[in-house]
């Protein structure tokens, strides 16, 4: 979702909003209204990530806002759930003490590239997405005291010990918790993340939850699942899907197994949409129990093309969850009314209530698992309250791009506010 005026310099880009592409140019007269803002992260892959940092943007400048973005050049040219291939090749190669103290030297690449930035553009406001051995913000934050938010979306210290290995703990724990002290604001993505902000010792006060959202425009309009079913032979047949990069974690193994325990009465399909390293067991999974013809993998797709294929779900399937996790997809189900089934633990019910805007399931449970699922197969009117019961959640709580960017429009028209009254104290 790059905006068609912006310019990439150098290979830690900055991207720059043209006048009239979004907002005024550098140095020109802005109303006072409007905020400069520079956004900067270290994120070359094309996921749900990369889903998240377009998303905003796209809603700070729909706001009006102009928004200078500093991030990986190659990101641009990445396929979805890819990173750069130069990233692959160290991570692959290096020892992985050497690949983490090369992230942690990236740093300084980061920092001048920002400073440079922040040099030409003279932003208002600085807003920055958390990454590990990442402290590029926090430096600029002390050398400059811009405000500054820092958006978590993961402990990653935490994650990346636990699922990968990490060499240099104490740099990591440190950078981490430097990272998240030295922000104004930090933005974890759901009330559990937020616990282990707290546990770094950031203030009550400097924490807000904002969760995932939506784009109005794609998810809240009118949207029709019937050509989708029409391409792979769906029609009459009752539809469990699944959107999202395809890992073992995902639990849709559990759907599989569903599918071939399941009354051959009910007549069950899979439609994945998305692909990944789990795709192929999936698939030889679903040969072995025989309901390979009742598995549909649409793959990769256009992201204009997500709210069709999800209309053609009748039940939206979240099969297992990240504990700190905001679901991307979650978001989108509830949007286009889809009945949900997913796990019943905190961050999921911090979106989804039981029996009102879904069916929630024991994590890792497949016989509740299967039962959930059941249950909404034999209830069409089951279906279509809870699916309409979360649209409502959707639209009354405003969990768009669009609200989040004005939530974070909110909390940095506080800081500079407060920041004009010390001046004014100081002056007096």
């Amino acid at each position: 979702m790059r905006d068609a005026g912006a310019v990439m310099d150098g290979e830690f880009g900055m991207s720059q909003a043209r006048p009239g592409a979004a907002g005024a140019a550098a140095g020109s007269s802005r109303p006072s209204s409007k905020l400069k803002i520079l956004y900067h992260h270290r994120t070359a892959s094309k996921d749900g990530q990369a889903v998240h940092i377009e998303e905003l943007i796209a809603a700070f400048r729909r706001l009006g806002h102009e928004v200078v973005v500093v991030g990986p050049r190659w990101s641009e040219r990445q396929s979805f759930g890819s990173e750069s291939r130069l990233v692959g090749l160290l991570r692959r190669y290096l020892p992985r003490a050497a690949f983490e103290a090369l992230e942690f030297a990236y740093t300084l690449v980061a920092y001048r590239n920002l400073r440079r930035a922040y040099r030409a553009h003279r932003p208002d406001v600085f807003y920055e997405r958390y990454n590990l051995f990442l402290l590029a913000g926090a430096w600029l934050r002390r050398r400059t005291g811009i405000p500054y938010i820092l958006e978590v979306n993961a402990p990653l210290f935490d994650e990346r010990q636990r699922f990968g290995g990490l060499r240099l703990r104490r740099l990591a724990a440190w950078c981490q918790k430097t990272a998240w002290q030295s922000a104004d604001a930090v933005l974890p993505v759901t009330g559990v993340l937020a616990g282990y902000v707290r546990r770094d010792g950031v203030p009550e006060s400097r924490i807000t939850v904002i969760q995932n959202g939506i784009n109005r425009a794609a998810f809240l309009g009118p949207v029709d699942g019937s050509e989708v079913r029409r391409r792979y032979g769906l029609e009459g047949r009752l539809v469990l899907g699944f959107t999202g990069f395809m890992r073992e974690w995902h639990g849709l193994g559990s759907v599989v197994e569903l599918l071939a325990q399941a009354d051959p009465a009910l007549d069950l399909h899979l439609l994945v949409v998305g692909d990944g390293p789990g795709r192929q067991d999936l698939t030889d999974q679903a040969a072995r129990l025989g309901v390979a013809e009742r598995i549909h993998v649409a793959g990769l797709v256009d992201r204009d093309a997500i709210p069709a294929h999800v209309a053609a779900f009748d039940i939206a399937l979240q099969p297992a969850a990240t504990a700190y996790a905001s679901p991307l997809k979650i978001f989108e189900y509830m949007a286009l009314g889809r009945a949900i089934v997913a796990p019943r633990q905190a961050n999921i019910e911090e979106i989804l209530c039981d029996g009102e805007t879904a069916l929630l399931f024991a994590p890792g449970d497949g016989a509740d698992f299967r039962a959930q699922v059941e249950r909404l197969c034999t209830d069409v009117d089951l279906r279509r309250r809870l699916g309409a019961a979360a649209r409502r959640t959707i639209e009354d709580n405003d969990m768009t791009w669009d609200g989040n960017a004005r939530r974070v429009e909110a909390l940095f028209r506080d800081m500079l506010r407060a920041r004009a009254d010390r001046t004014q104290v100081r002056r007096n």
